[in-house]
């Protein structure tokens, strides 16, 4: 006659630590693995170590849980049951133990030590432009081409019409565009050329005529600012752009300043602006607006081209150190991808064993 023997299976050398790396309410449980056929694991909770209530399961071949459910500083106590074929079995109980929040995440040294290294190098540059030593940023022809336009416009004896755009003022882009509005109104107020500024929010409006006003001040002439030259025109896109063709066909601008957020309406406006002959500069973040800028405007603006116009036009020594600590960046950060792809390549072939350490100590976690 046979004799049948269960095997109970349990797990063994549970772990219960407060989750590494990050913010609190977490508790990861760990435990080796058990010899035999496992269904799932039912995972245990006390609050008293006495009373356990059932948080979540896991299917075999799967040894950890982390425990999202709970109060930081508060003690828990944890069993895993093993739930096979032959029965159910319990763990020891593990705890108490506690979550707290960590104040650094060790898995992300590598983004600490690159930002140290780029505030560091923006400093430095920021120093040296304080203390007078000239640096280089390469010519960008649409600025430079600015007092050109302005010029133009006033020997033909048209005004300038200048729009930043559909952005509101949350956006980079319409900030960046008020910084060549600056100038642009300085240009114009010393040639007494009449400045039209559509725009698009009422809050981009009311910074508009602040710009232009203050520019007028700047250069000593405050009596040839006209309010009403910088006015809402609507908030509807095509609408703006009926609206400002139509000053374009009246008007005749001799200069055309396309600056700020653009959409679908950016041909519209440069067509237009191109028909009536005058020189346009542009400047857009929107990659898919560029290529019709390129073609119809004279100038135009790339993407951080427009970011960097306040310190190229300024060459105010805190903001030209900045551009050139973030130009010295990306060359360190090129030099980094470059070194990891051959590393990658080379771990890869299994010409050496640690090229891929060395990317993932460069992969936040």
């Amino acid at each position: 006659m046979g004799v049948l023997i269960f095997i109970l299976i349990q797990v063994e050398d549970l772990k219960a630590i407060d989750t590494p790396n990050d913010r609190g309410g977490s508790i990861t449980l760990s435990w080796s693995l058990p010899k035999g056929e496992v269904i799932f694991y039912q995972i245990m909770r006390s609050e008293d170590g006495v009373k356990y209530d059932s948080i979540g399961s896991v299917i075999q071949g799967v040894n950890s849980f982390q425990d999202e459910g709970v109060e930081d500083g508060k003690e828990y106590w944890y069993k895993v049951i093993t739930i096979s074929s032959t029965g159910e079995v319990e763990s020891l109980p593990v705890g108490p133990v506690f979550s707290s929040a960590q104040w650094f995440h060790k898995g992300r040294v590598n983004v600490l030590v690159l930002g140290i290294i780029i505030c560091g190098l923006a400093l430095f540059f920021i120093r040296k432009a304080k203390k007078g030593e000239k640096l280089f940023i390469r010519k960008i022809a649409g600025l430079e081409a600015v007092d050109d336009a302005v010029g133009r416009a006033t020997e033909m004896g048209r005004p300038i019409l200048y729009s930043l755009g559909l952005g509101d003022m949350s956006e980079i882009a319409t900030l960046a565009s008020l910084s060549i509005l600056n100038r642009v109104a300085k240009k114009a107020a010393l040639h007494n050329t009449p400045l039209i500024v559509p725009c698009y929010y009422p809050v981009v409006m009311a910074a508009a005529q602040e710009t232009v006003k203050e520019a007028h001040l700047e250069v000593g002439r405050p009596d040839t600012y006209d309010e009403s030259k910088i006015f809402f025109l609507t908030s509807s896109q095509f609408g703006y752009a009926a609206g400002v063709d139509g000053i374009i066909v009246r008007e005749k601008p001799g200069a055309i300043f396309l600056q700020g957020w653009f959409y679908a309406e950016s041909l519209i406006l440069a067509e237009t602006g191109a028909s009536v002959g005058a020189i346009q500069i542009a400047g857009t973040p929107a990659t898919a607006q560029l290529p019709f800028f390129v073609t119809a405007c004279d100038y135009t603006l790339i993407g951080e081209e427009m970011y960097v116009a306040s310190s190229y036009l300024s060459q105010e020594p805190t903001l030209v150190g900045s551009i050139k600590g973030e130009d010295y960046s990306k060359i360190i950060l090129l030099i980094v991808i470059s070194v990891g792809v051959v590393l990658a390549t080379l771990a890869k072939l299994n010409i050496i064993g640690w090229g891929f350490k060395f990317i993932n100590w460069f992969t936040p976690v």
